[in-house]
């Protein structure tokens, strides 16, 4: 059974000249130990779809329709309090600034004993045990002398692994990963690939890991979901998204990443840009940057179906034009 089912969630903003859809039927599921990538370009609908989740849609945006099931309970239509109760402690979140998460006037040591304490029974000799623990378990070296050091005394990949530690040191069930290596260099970024990775083999927990590169993707997920203008185009397995793309979205995504194996001139890229909330045309949303473009592309809008080992919403796939 999935520890998390999201199924046809609409996410809306109300405003003065109408209301917007940011997020359209959005359907997916994420088992437990499974690191899920999402995928896609800036305004996607990628980190929407993580604040939906752990209940922290900015304001007026609302879910519209659709549900969120955690563990078998709905959980998209529970208060603030009762939300407040379940985030943090049986889901985590990672924020892509580490600045804006951490507390300045805080030690780390302080902040992850103030969460265990929050959601765990915990006495202050045992918290600082574990967050000593935490803190050797994302990598930070002479942990038991460091507890105590505020987040400015960390350098950028250090502060990011401390974010990783307050994300789970409630040891919670699902972890919702928003860009968590976008700011770091490469070697910080191929560690805490790692990190996650070894966090979801060795305790069971399932991530859902929002990012724009692919090549993160590549290295840490089980399955990736690919979002057009807010919605899912394609989702599958990743070795096979990646080595066959179904959706011509995918396509043109991987065919932006620079190969080891083949020199070209040029990398290819996808004309033109995502449209804005209020000017998603009709029919596929990708259709006026789409090469294979069809009339029908330009009237009806196509479902997810089974497209070989993925699923993919394209009318190629779905009239076996592949």
């Amino acid at each position: 059974m999935a520890l998390l089912e999201v199924s046809q969630l609409c996410v809306e903003f109300p405003t003065r000249r109408g209301t917007l859809r940011a997020l359209d039927n959005i359907s997916f599921g994420i088992e437990p130990g499974e690191i899920l990538g999402v995928v896609g370009e800036s305004g996607a609908g990628k980190s929407l779809t993580g604040s939906a989740i752990i209940g922290l849609l900015e304001p007026p945006g609302r879910v519209a329709s659709g549900q969120i099931i955690f563990d078998g309970k709905r959980i998209d239509n529970l208060d603030q309090e009762a939300m407040r109760a379940i985030r943090g402690r049986h889901i985590g979140a990672i924020f892509q600034d580490p600045l804006t998460t951490l507390d300045p006037l805080m030690s780390v040591g302080k902040q992850l004993i103030e969460t265990m304490q929050t959601h765990l029974k915990l006495s202050d000799r045992d918290a600082k045990a574990r967050a000593i623990q935490w803190l050797e378990e994302v990598g930070i070296p002479a942990a038991s002398e460091r507890v105590f050091a505020y987040p400015h005394q960390f350098s950028g990949g250090m502060r990011q692994r401390v974010v990783i530690a307050l994300a789970l040191c409630a040891e919670p069930r699902l972890v919702i990963a928003d860009e968590p290596t976008t700011a770091l260099d490469v070697s910080i970024q191929a560690q805490i690939i790692t990190l996650m990775r070894r966090l979801a083999a060795d305790h069971g927990t399932s991530i859902m890991l929002v990012t724009h590169d692919m090549g993160v993707i590549a290295e840490t997920c089980d399955r990736v979901a690919v979002m057009y203008a807010g919605r899912i185009v394609e989702i599958g397995p990743v070795e096979n998204v990646v080595r066959s793309p179904q959706h011509p979205y995918t396509e043109g995504l991987m065919g932006s990443i620079p190969s080891l194996e083949a020199r070209v001139a040029r990398l290819r890229q996808i004309d033109g840009a995502m449209p804005r909330l209020n000017a998603i045309p009709q029919g596929c949303a990708f259709n006026p940057r789409c090469t294979k473009v069809m009339d029908r592309c330009r009237e009806e809008r196509p479902d997810l179906l089974p497209a070989g080992t993925t699923e993919a919403a394209c009318f190629l796939v779905q009239g076996g034009a592949r």
